[in-house]
């Protein structure tokens, strides 16, 4: 469903890896198990390319950005100098 390299949005919340529901990832592989449903590693970055969480999900935590995707800034980001 997803490719190599392709940005995807997560659609829930992984409060252990301080991942929030819309953060937006890039997928870096993929795992199929017969009789599983299909999953992704995921690789999540700040907006300066640095690193913040490689996870594999499921495919359903995820989905294609659509037209109208804006990133945004989370309001305990602003507290940090």
């Amino acid at each position: 469903m997803f490719d190599l390299y392709s940005d995807v949005i997560l659609l829930k919340d992984i409060p252990e890896d301080n991942l929030q529901a819309g953060d937006i990832g890039c997928v870096v592989d993929y795992h199929g198990v017969k009789g599983l449903e299909m999953g992704y590693s995921v690789e999540f970055f700040d907006l300066l390319g640095n690193t913040v969480a490689l996870i594999t999900v499921p495919c359903s935590w995820l989905r294609k950005p659509h037209q109208g995707d804006r990133a945004t800034i989370r309001k305990d980001a602003l507290l940090i100098t």
